[in-house]
């Protein structure tokens, strides 16, 4: 039974969870992480298929608290973006040449950052990580937060972080009101091979029934983000395997040759969500526990991100100045930082969604024509390649590639 002490204690520690833990424990703030899933099974492929992009500036922030060369060689640089709306003649088209040498961003498996985050936090003597394990209790006292154990152990510390998902029991215990909505869509998520090689491009075909992307993977291989409409979903995912991969094969096209299924498929339905407030007593909240969004901008993963870096820095100064790393102000800096932001990130995802999710001829025109012209437009496309990349905004240090 285990009584331990430390500066943070976060619950949660997965694609946002263990990077925070590392970026703290880099600068001398050590930290607690509680998670409920077993570590070997949350690297198995049946797990969690999906994959996430990482933006030049999040990549960045991966190198500095050292989880990239875990990553690296399970990544695929995204030099192109090429974003069509059906079958119109016209597209938006990125290339990374048009900003410099570095990608616009890479691919990564899930799996594979799941991977080196539990490496990072492993690694770090600052760094105790309870797994599986799960809190049954949370006080959050004046003077400090006090979690019970399963197994009846004890963790103290000054703040607790909630990284524990969209369904984040910490958040619903706090009693933090969550605005929602649901898409009436669902992802169907799969990996293929393909004869012809991808060009490190990534592919967004927009369908009425939602967006259709490739995502570039490593060798002779591409994720596959589906959208469809949730009551079509389930009939498509249970077909056969030869059924399923004709229906593949007609929205692929013969660019990418022939193509060959690799692993399970998986569905994840769509929605938006945003917490009411991102803090509460001696409590913050981060990654989907805080916001979800359609994936649509491929943004989701970076915003976690952004998250990490934003409260990471604002609590390693704290430290430094030798303040109570769960003062209120502490926590309303963070807050402040990353609402914004967040809310601009959802607004854009759900505009997108409501207007190419459908198949009116005279937004269809409207879109297509809007996106000609960004296009043709260099300074306009330069701003939203650069957006894409992480490198708008207020950024946190980590994601300018400074350290803390």
């Amino acid at each position: 039974m285990i009584d331990v002490t430390a500066d943070v204690l976060i619950i949660g520690g997965g694609l946002v969870g263990g990077p925070l833990a590392c970026a703290l424990a880099g600068s001398g703030v050590s930290a607690v992480v509680v998670d409920g899933e077993t570590p070997q099974k949350q690297l198995t492929p049946e797990f969690d298929g999906r994959t996430s992009a990482v933006a030049l500036a999040s990549h960045r922030m991966l190198t500095l608290i050292g989880l990239w060369p875990d990553i690296q060689h399970y990544a695929a640089p995204i030099k192109q973006i090429r974003v069509s709306d059906g079958v119109s003649p016209l597209f938006l088209h990125y290339d990374h040449r048009e900003l410099g040498t570095q990608p616009l961003g890479w691919i990564v498996e899930n799996r594979a950052l799941r991977q080196a985050g539990q490496l990072g936090m492993d690694r770090s003597e600052l760094i105790t990580r309870l797994a599986p394990c799960r809190i049954t209790e949370l006080e959050r006292g004046a003077h400090g937060v006090t979690a019970r154990l399963d197994d009846g152990g004890l963790v103290r510390a000054a703040l607790a972080v909630a990284a524990d998902g969209r369904s984040s029991k910490v958040r619903q215990d706090a009693g933090i009101e969550l605005t929602r909505w649901d898409y009436g869509q669902t992802a169907l998520v799969c990996t293929v091979a393909h004869s012809k090689p991808h060009h490190d491009t990534a592919q967004e075909h927009f369908l009425p029934a939602g967006p259709f992307a490739v995502l570039p993977l490593t060798g002779n291989r591409s994720s596959v983000v589906w959208t469809e409409k949730s009551h079509l979903a389930g009939p498509i995912l249970a077909q056969s395997d030869r059924d399923f991969h004709r229906e593949l094969q007609s929205r692929f096209g013969d660019y990418l040759g022939d193509l060959t299924l690799e692993g399970p498929r998986f569905s994840y339905p769509l929605s938006l969500q945003m917490a009411k407030n991102y803090t509460a007593k001696r409590l913050a909240l981060i990654g989907d526990a805080a916001h979800g969004m359609h994936p649509v901008a491929g943004q989701g993963m970076n915003m976690g991100l952004r998250d990490v870096a934003a409260l990471a820095e604002s609590l390693v100064e704290a430290k430094r100045l030798g303040l109570d790393l769960g003062d209120g102000h502490i926590l309303a800096r963070y807050e402040r930082w990353r609402r914004f932001d967040n809310l601009l990130m959802l607004g854009l995802t759900d505009t997108l969604v409501r207007l190419f999710s459908n198949d009116s001829g005279a937004l269809k025109l409207a879109r297509d024509l809007g996106m000609a012209a960004v296009n043709r437009t260099p300074p306009l496309k330069h701003f939203f390649m650069r957006h894409a990349m992480g490198l708008t905004g207020d950024l946190p240090r980590l994601l300018k590639g400074e350290a803390l």
